[in-house]
């Protein structure tokens, strides 16, 4: 049953709520006995002082040897409260008055005697003392006060019933009796339906997330209440099923795309085999023709291979960097000098244009990499005549490289694609009149941009050419220092 998160919750709940709701009544109950017991004592420090007031009044108009005596009940028949008593005793000890006790249990002078009798009359007679003495089921409150009298010392003794008291109390204690458990039922029933309602999302959340599968990934948990922290949560977990989602997909359609790319050169390669062989009458040329076809689908192969998996190792965090201080206006250089072979053959014009010295600290041959790849798109999709020029600069925290070329451009519905795998802005080319590759170069130029923790973007139009832009961050560091 304690499995239950919302029994767990009302268990805590209502075990805090009696520890509080226990120790806020027994801290009551303490002052209200407290307070009780001090009311009662100023009371009986009052009556002590009007009772000796009216007894020095009474000996002041009489005299003789039972001017005492009858000060005494003078004063007592003057101070006949209900639930209080009066007796004074003389130095010996012995009771020379008392009144009538109308809240003791015996109305009798015996009975009340064998009250005071309990009082410490020794100890208390000489000064002021308080005392609690019980008889019959009863408490009483006395208050003990030497007084001067003709001379002689006599004790005062004012008894006060605690009934009162005691009923009061006993009603505050019924009372707590019965409302803390019924608090404490009501706040356990009030708390459980309270969890029910809060955890309730919580349980619809989890039945639908274990309804979710790949075949139904496009499902999203529902949402009630956004801005609570429920909401939140949902909310979240729907963004991590879309995120999700994104993956998916995008790992089946490179999936699909890795499949069909990699079919088409093991098609020709099987074919050309299969041809190459099913005639023995073949000449050398003809073998060496095929011989060619084949090692050129299988370089073809290759560098596919080599960007999937240099892919795979980046999706993997698996690929490792090796940093290094060097000019970058030197490597566009002799990248733009590698790949003027390839532009003479389309007579093309390559500009490289670096005006100062660029000093970075980056992996020299993953940047060497996204250049070459930059440049190949470049010649490749420039008609002959044409040109491509590169650009290095510096801004305020950045490198700024550029890749401008007079091509035919891509078409604005087909620029936001233009970094994704296995994506071609004309497919319709395919590796044959401009070699157009698997669609992965600019992908892995991306990913080079960004983890140097730079970024690359794209610029231009259908009929002015493409601009490629990567913003590669200044390295304080490589900068504060000159390469060896």
């Amino acid at each position: 049953m304690l499995d239950s998160v919302r029994i767990r919750l009302t268990a805590w709940y209502a075990a805090v709520l009696t520890c509080v709701l226990f120790f806020l009544a027994s801290a009551t109950y303490f002052i209200l006995a407290k307070n009780s017991i001090r009311r009662a004592d100023n009371a009986l420090m009052e009556l002590a002082d009007s009772f000796l007031t009216t007894v020095h009044a009474e000996l002041h108009d009489q005299r003789g040897p039972d001017a005492i005596e009858y000060a005494l009940h003078a004063a007592m028949s003057e101070h006949n409260f209900r639930d209080f008593t009066f007796a004074v005793f003389d130095q010996q000890g012995k009771l020379i008055a008392t009144s009538e006790p109308p809240a003791l249990s015996s109305s009798t002078e015996r009975d009340a005697a064998e009250i005071l009798g309990k009082l410490d009359i020794g100890n208390s007679a000489g000064a002021n003392a308080f005392q609690s003495i019980e008889r019959g089921g009863r408490r009483y409150r006395s208050y003990a006060r030497r007084f001067q009298a003709n001379d002689k010392t006599y004790a005062l003794f004012v008894i006060e019933s605690l009934h009162r008291e005691e009923e009061f109390l006993e009603a505050v204690r019924d009372t707590f009796a019965f409302t803390i458990p019924l608090a404490i039922l009501f706040a356990g029933i009030g708390g459980y339906i309270l969890a029910w309602r809060s955890l309730s999302p919580v349980v619809a959340m989890s039945a639908k997330a274990g309804r979710i599968s790949a075949s139904n990934l496009h499902e999203r948990l529902p949402v009630k209440h956004e801005k609570d922290e429920l909401g939140h949560l949902a909310v979240s977990f729907n963004q991590l099923l879309d995120r999700l989602d994104d993956s998916f997909e995008r790992q089946k359609r490179f999936v699909a795309d890795a499949s069909h790319e990699l079919r088409t050169p093991v098609a020709i390669l099987c074919g050309e085999a299969e041809v190459a062989l099913s005639r023995p009458d073949r000449t050398l040329e003809d073998y060496r023709g095929s011989l060619d076809v084949l090692r050129a689908e299988a370089a073809h192969l290759k560098r596919l291979v080599e960007d999937l998996f240099t892919l795979a190792r980046a999706d993997a965090g698996q690929y490792p960097l090796s940093p290094a201080d060097f000019y970058l206006d030197e490597l566009v250089t002799g990248c733009c000098h590698t790949i003027r072979t390839l532009a003479l053959a389309k007579q093309i014009n390559i500009t490289c244009e670096s005006p100062q010295e660029l000093l970075i600290r980056a992996d020299e041959a993953l940047l060497r990499r996204m250049l070459l790849n930059l440049l190949d798109n470049a010649i490749k999709y420039t008609p002959a005549g044409g040109s491509v020029t590169v650009r290095c600069a510096r801004g305020e925290s950045e490198y700024r490289l550029s890749v401008s070329d007079t091509g035919c451009g891509i078409s604005p519905e087909l620029q936001p694609r233009i970094f994704e795998r296995f994506f071609r802005a004309d497919r319709a080319r395919g590796r044959g009149e401009n070699d157009g590759g698997a669609g992965l170069g600019l992908a892995i130029c991306r990913w080079i941009a960004e983890i140097h923790r730079g970024r690359i973007e794209f610029r231009g139009s259908q009929s002015e050419g493409s601009t490629f832009i990567v913003h590669l961050p200044v390295s304080s560091e490589a900068s504060a220092r000159k390469p060896d």
